[in-house]
């Protein structure tokens, strides 16, 4: 009797699963592109903003210490 109980609640988990899934909206092929070119330039605008200030307390660093 359990086991049929389990049985049961595993296939309606599934079913329930699957309507879930059915309700996703998936983004279309143009903002999947225009999403990734943006996380790719701000991407590189971060690495450009980054270096600048590495560079910087670097510079400033060695100027305080005297090396």
């Amino acid at each position: 009797m359990k086991s049929d109980s389990s049985i049961g609640k595993f296939f309606s988990f599934v079913r329930d699963v699957l309507q879930e899934i059915d309700k996703i909206a998936w983004p279309s092929r143009k903002d999947v592109i225009v999403t990734t070119i943006v996380v790719f330039v701000l991407a590189v605008i971060a690495s450009i903003f980054f270096s600048i200030v590495d560079t910087a307390v670097y510079k400033i660093v060695h100027y305080i210490i005297g090396r």
